[in-house]
């Protein structure tokens, strides 16, 4: 009962922190041994709604402040500072509630968000601080459009910026007070049930338009609305005689381009010229002037056959580019006699093999005046190369700067987008800031050819994490063969033995003071890039504490990069693209089919001290299985193998595991240090065995397991899961082959299984003895659902037996307010929300109860803990001596308690440590308020976790060489790591080092004193005793 008390008690000491203090940091540490990297996600670059943008404001002859705004995969609005790439201000959107657009105005940002647009918010431009909410309809009345940003849009009032047009759900305009929220007046689109959605609208002095398109058989046909400013009553309505054939992105609204000459007065009188409706129809440039009435007629462009047009963000400066048919850009511009012209064709630009497509994009300087950009990569010099286009330059006949700067796209991929600024110091001088936005979801700023910083916002989905044990210092730097003969290793010894005098003072200093490492300097600094590969200087860094609390972090992230982050400050050692193997390799005739790399699992297969067929016990070794979807369909599974201190590329751009897809991988741990580590059993939809890496002395390994390996696999039912052992000889296929043994269904209930959860590790020891955890191993948890509660089950992985079930009701609050109004709007009565970790013979679950499952006053959230013991109380047992199979393993005692629990859990763990001794603590993150911040359940309320830690969705530990300390790394939005610690093995903080020191060289100094008086007392004694 001891044990079991053990149980019962360590879920209170740790949620109940407020009343003991247990597992805590020391305060002088919180700063010291946690890091924390705010991200923002990478940029949604569809649409120029929620591109990055610069966003300049200030004095015209004055000091002027520019951030780089944009929306995010993460539902986040961002704002960074260009000099730095530091986090200006970020403001976290619901799940419930995406980002589908903003749009910026002095020193305002306004976006739409949830579904067609339901909320409008103001933010201001430099803090972020939110000075508008307001929403527009209830979310189940959204409509659901493709794109997400169709439908929707914003536009400041022309005179004055005390209101704000929104058009949202794709036939709604309402004219909003930007200071109370207040709506003026509103209008929506008389038939609702029409092929008409609007997706754009502007505003002047005299109307307030909104264009839309009606779907026809093959194209898109312009509908064009005007209304009063001051009412909101309709003016008039038209159709425009159009065939679009590629949507809202064919069509926009420009204003007269600003003088060259006289930009203040132009900025000041251009409302009084008429706006142009702009879009492509049948390979001709149309336009027409918008006038309240709506009466005037289209006009196009002769002369050229365009295949495109691209908004290039200069609506409200009047330019855009236009894409001929051989792929050549062109910049059109409309003059402020409202006629359209093509001031400027860039040279080169037509489609060629030795560039890449083009990405146009335009900005502005600090005298509001545009320029337009083309960037590209040039297969010729293995550069990207700019230009840049001043249209007032040269006397208005335009001026076009060049420059190449070394993008490494091996590094982080390819361009997806550019933002541009410009200034201009000299009248023929031009001076660029770029913005780039890469595949792999970095975020650099170029200032012409010096890159200035990097942003890894691919960290901000990480899909694997495999923490790597680092060396000790000495086993690092010397690598010695073992034919080293006598005289070479008395040369090297004596080589060695000049540094024993600084060992000899370091090993005092840590005698007198404690002090056994340099305290790592916390950082909260966005995370730069580095190159793929390091130094030998580096290398030699990457060594281990003396108490293993340094090793590397090696994430995968969903866009297809490998990263090797320090875990004791979070800084990137190296970074690798997984390469697409034969999906990116063109031919001659064709180009290559292209492909994405997703993550699925990863592996460490050898550590340190496992010695390979060269001798060397320095390296650890990596293997990342993903699964490669080409373009044309096909899918296969490919492992990665990486040097884990290096990056160093083992297999190539990823060697075959299999033509079809995966369905499961394990590890196979080899006991021989002889044979390299470890290997990985993958199997695919015909579970067949295929080893990796494969060679004789794995096969011969793999083969001798073979009896005694086993493992549950859920199958092609949603409400099945069959365990599987493997066949000991191999089929005609010439692989073994994995066959079912024990088949768990769940579907009687009407259940699906939605989710398993695999035991965590024990350590490298053992449990305490009656444990159900030693009988079941592996052990999953399985959480199913119906349509009105869900269940948790607890299953043996040896022969299927049900061990444990709970029904819980399946309400979505432990997801955070407003998940219930999202199931709601997707027509789903509830979901199953709960977290649960299962360790050794310890079970603790979280979950939500809602109204409909009891009283009022009991709505909130619960924890339970349950513990499984074989036999029943004082029952001694021998669960040594019995089978796996054996019916006595199925008598299991189970011990539950229920806690009520203050707040819903987005992510949950076990502490790990080494030997498995110490009693295992539950980690949580908590959801404050609709923002997560990370607690750390055994951390006491006296000591708070200082940074808001963004959206963690999942936590993972590993132990260090201190049987006391557990090292935490929580991902999700932000990256977020710390160690948690009783320090129970070593001298705490307050131990006075010193006096110990001085009471000890006291002690000896004294018997070296009183050592000769006693012995001449003695002598004496003798000489009267004789």
């Amino acid at each position: 009962m001891v044990s079991s008390i053990r149980g019962f008690l360590a879920l209170p000491l740790s949620l109940l922190c407020c009343v003991l203090s247990t597992s805590a940091l020391q305060a002088s540490d919180a700063g010291v041994i946690d890091w924390h990297k705010p991200l923002i996600g990478l940029p949604l670059t569809q649409s120029i709604s929620t591109s990055p943008i610069f966003h300049r404001t200030g004095l015209k002859d004055g000091p002027t402040q520019s951030l780089v705004l944009t929306a995010t995969e993460s539902n986040v609005l961002g704002a960074l500072h260009p000099e730095n790439g530091t986090l200006a201000w970020r403001h976290l959107f619901d799940d419930y509630d995406p980002l589908i657009a903003f749009k910026k105005h002095n020193h305002y940002v306004a976006s739409l968000s949830g579904p067609g647009g339901s909320t409008f918010r103001l933010f201001g431009s430099h803090d972020g601080q939110l000075h508008l909410e307001k929403q527009l309809h209830s979310p189940k009345s959204g409509r659901l459009l493709e794109p997400a940003t169709l439908g929707v849009s914003i536009a400041f009032d022309s005179q004055s910026e005390s209101s704000i047009y929104v058009l949202n759900n794709g036939g709604e305009v309402r004219k909003v007070d930007a200071v109370s929220g207040e709506v003026t007046w509103s209008w929506s689109s008389p038939d609702q049930t029409s092929l008409v959605i609007y997706s754009e609208v502007f505003s002047t002095p005299d109307a307030v338009y909104v264009v839309g398109l009606a779907k026809s058989l093959s194209s898109y046909t312009i509908h064009l609305t005007s209304l009063s400013p001051s009412t909101g009553s309709l003016i008039e309505s038209i159709d425009i005689p159009s065939s679009i054939e590629n949507g809202p992105s064919e069509i926009f609204i420009l204003s007269p381009a600003p003088s060259k000459s006289a930009p203040e007065k132009t900025q000041a009188d251009q409302h009084q010229k008429a706006p142009h409706l702009v879009w492509l129809s049948q390979g001709l440039i149309n336009s027409v002037a918008l006038s309240p009435t709506l009466s005037e007629k289209p006009t196009k462009i002769k002369g050229s056959v365009y295949k495109g047009i691209v908004n290039v963000g200069l609506g409200e400066h009047g330019h855009f580019v236009g894409i001929k048919e051989d792929g050549s850009g062109r910049v059109v511009k409309l003059t402020s006699k409202g006629a359209l012209k093509v001031i400027w064709e860039f040279n080169d630009s037509a489609t060629s093999d030795s560039y890449t497509s083009s990405i146009y994009s335009g900005g502005l300087d600090r005298d509001g005046l545009p320029y337009i950009s083309r960037v590209f990569w040039s297969h010729l010099l293995k550069k990207a190369s700019a230009h840049v286009f001043a249209p007032h330059l040269a006397e208005g006949k335009g001026l076009v700067t060049g420059f190449t700067f070394p993008f490494a796209t091996a590094t982080h991929g390819i361009i997806t987008h550019v933002a541009l600024d410009t200034v201009n110091p000299e009248h023929y001088r031009v001076l660029s800031r770029l913005v780039l936005t890469t595949s792999t979801g970095s975020i650099q700023l170029w200032t012409q050819d010096q890159l200035e910083w990097v942003r890894e916002e691919g960290l901000s989905d990480i899909r694997t994490v495999e923490w790597v044990e680092l060396p000790e210092r000495n086993v690092l730097a010397v690598v010695r063969g073992e034919d080293e003969g006598f005289w070479s290793r008395l040369i090297r010894q004596a080589e060695d033995a000049k540094d024993f005098p600084q060992y000899a003072v370091n090993f005092i200093k840590r005698f007198a003071t404690g002090t056994y490492n340099t305290p790592v300097t916390p950082t909260h600094a966005a995370p730069q890039s580095n190159t793929s590969s390091i130094s030998s200087q580096t290398k030699l860094e990457l060594t281990r504490d003396i108490f293993g609390l340094r090793k590397l972090l090696l994430v995968a992230t969903a866009h297809g990069k490998l990263y090797a982050l320090d875990s004791s400050n979070g800084e990137i050692i190296w970074s690798k693209v997984f390469g697409l193997g034969w999906a990116g390799e063109g031919s001659k005739d064709k180009g290559p089919v292209g492909a994405t790399v997703v993550p699925l699992k990863s592996f460490t297969v050898r550590s340190v001290g496992d010695v390979n067929g060269d001798g060397e016990s320095d390296v650890a070794e990596v293997v990342v299985v993903a699964q490669r979807k080409a373009n044309n369909g096909l899918v296969d599974t490919v492992a990665f193998h990486v040097n884990a201190f290096t990056g160093e590329d083992l297999s190539g751009a990823g060697s075959q595991a299999g033509e079809c897809p995966t369905r499961e991988g394990t590890l196979g741990k080899a006991d021989e240090k002889s044979l390299g580590g470890g290997f990985l059993v993958l199997f695919d939809e015909f579970l067949q065995a295929n080893l990796y890496p494969s060679t004789p002395s794995i096969e011969s390994k793999f083969k001798s397991l073979l009896p005694s390996l086993h493992f549950p696999l859920r199958t092609s039912s949603p409400s099945r899961i069959s365990g599987h052992k493997i066949s000991l000889e191999k089929e005609f296929t010439g692989k073994h082959i994995a066959y079912p043994i024990w088949s768990t269904s769940f579907g009687s209930s009407g259940e699906e299984v939605v989710g398993v959860v695999r035991p965590s590790g024990r350590g490298e020891g053992g449990v305490a003895s009656g444990s159900a955890a030693d009988a079941t191993a592996p052990t999953l948890t399985s959480t199913l659902a119906t349509k009105e509660s869900c269940g948790l089950y607890v299953v043996d992985g040896v022969k299927g037996s049900i061990i444990y079930h709970a029904v819980l009701p399946s309400s979505s609050g432990g997801a955070g307010i407003g998940s219930e109004v999202l199931l709601e709007y997707a027509g789903k009565k509830g979901g199953c929300d709960v977290k649960a970790v299962l360790t050794e013979n310890w079970l603790v679950y979280h979950y939500y109860v809602g109204e409909e499952e009891g009283a009022e006053d009991a709505r909130g959230w619960r924890m339970v803990s349950v513990e499984f013991y074989e036999g029943e109380i004082d029952e001694k047992t021998r669960s040594s001596d019995l089978s796996s199979y054996d019916h006595e393993r199925t008598k299991v005692k189970t011990y539950e308690q229920t806690f009520v629990f203050p707040r819903g859990i987005t992510a949950i763990a076990t502490t790990t440590t080494k030997y498995a001794i110490s009693i295992k603590d539950i980690i949580g993150t908590f959801n404050l308020n609709l923002n997560l911040n990370l607690n750390l359940l055994p951390f006491p309320p006296s000591h708070p976790m200082p940074n808001q830690v963004a959206r963690i969705k999942s936590i993972t530990t590993s132990p260090s060489l201190l049987e006391s300390t557990s090292l935490v790394f929580a991902y999700g939005l932000d990256l977020f790591s710390t160690r948690i610690a009783n320090t129970f093995d070593i001298l705490s903080e307050s131990f006075n080092k010193v006096q110990l020191v001085l009471t000890v060289v006291g002690l000896a100094v004294a018997i070296l004193i009183t050592k000769p008086i006693v012995r001449s007392k003695r002598v004496k004694e003798r000489w009267y005793d004789s």
